[in-house]
């Protein structure tokens, strides 16, 4: 599959990384405002052609899909774009600020008949699948609540595009924290409500953006949850915690990250090691995508699963008393 990458920044340096372990089953090309960028992304990822403006990689009539992947502000044009040229379309997360922009892109996906993929690589990642498979398979019996932590100190340069809510979309849980939110929402038992509580923000520094919040879950099997987010606050590892999952069985415990799950209830306890291969997801993400193609059929990581995040997302900020946008 021909691909062109539309953004030559940080998220498409950590997807080309990604792409070289899958050979050539993808052909990539990069495309940048910057003629100079992409040629280097084409020179360091194995890429076979580079396009000076985003317009003429969407253009080119040898590109099957597009990557979208600069700042949210500008991803809504961009997959439009794409699509009234017949091509598929991965768009980075967060895809869009409103819920206006997914069901505005839905109709665009739906009138050109193409593939669209929210870029939501926790979905995938082992980890993910791992807890998946030990609540279906009742290992802790029913949920009763859900303890999720990701918490580091990571703040970003002044000049940084995300400190601008505008091109961001939100705030740094809108930007990042959403694929925690994805993940709590994905596991088996379904996300009914969500509640935001934002501590009082920070200001100081070049990172002025708000960086922490926890969120109250309800599911739809009766069970709650907490989720604790934050890009401010000093952790072991640059951002090692445990979260768990408790049952009336027993309790699945694991590194937020994904490095080790721990399982204690019906049976013999099981210490699983979920994958570090793909940690992050991303090749099983791409996998989806071309396979979606080729079978004309929905992604698992489809624009409606994104739109049930952006739900619950607009239910945080509204109890949290911010904006999304």
């Amino acid at each position: 599959m021909r691909i062109a990458f539309l953004g030559c920044g940080f998220i498409t340096r950590v997807h080309s990384r990604h792409l070289k372990s899958l050979g050539r089953e993808f052909v990539r090309s990069y495309a940048s405002r910057d003629a100079a960028k992409s040629a280097a992304f084409c020179r360091e990822f194995g890429g076979t052609r580079t396009y000076p403006t985003y317009a003429a990689a969407i253009a080119d009539p040898q590109i099957d899909a597009v990557v979208i992947a600069v700042p949210p502000r500008f991803h809504l044009e961009l997959a439009l774009q794409a699509l009234a040229a017949g091509k598929h379309v991965l768009v980075e997360k967060p895809a869009f600020p409103r819920m206006e922009d997914y069901e505005t892109a839905r109709e665009a996906r739906d009138r050109a008949n193409r593939i669209v993929l929210v870029g939501e690589n926790d979905h995938y990642k082992p980890l993910a699948v791992t807890l998946r498979k030990l609540l279906a398979e009742g290992v802790i019996g029913e949920m009763v609540f859900a303890h999720f932590t990701t918490i580091a100190r990571r703040l970003k340069a002044a000049d940084d595009w995300r400190n601008d809510e505008s091109m961001a979309g939100g705030d740094a849980f809108f930007e990042e924290g959403v694929h925690w939110l994805h993940i709590a929402g994905s596991l088996g038992p379904r996300i009914v409500t969500a509640h935001g509580h934002r501590p009082e923000p920070s200001r100081q520094g070049p990172d002025s953006r708000v960086k922490s919040m926890m969120v109250a879950l309800r599911y739809d099997n009766g069970a709650v949850g907490a989720l604790y987010y934050s890009r401010e606050i000093p952790s072991l590892l640059m951002g090692l915690r445990l979260s768990k999952l408790f049952g009336r069985k027993g309790i699945i415990t694991f590194e937020s990250n994904g490095l080790v799950v721990v399982a204690r209830g019906n049976g013999v306890p099981r210490v699983i090691f979920p994958g570090f291969r793909d940690i992050r997801g991303y090749q099983a993400m791409y996998r989806d995508f071309a396979r979606a193609i080729r079978e004309d059929r929905a992604p698992e990581m489809s624009l409606e699963r994104a739109m049930n995040d952006q739900r619950l997302m607009d239910q945080i900020y509204a109890t949290a008393g911010l904006m999304t946008s």
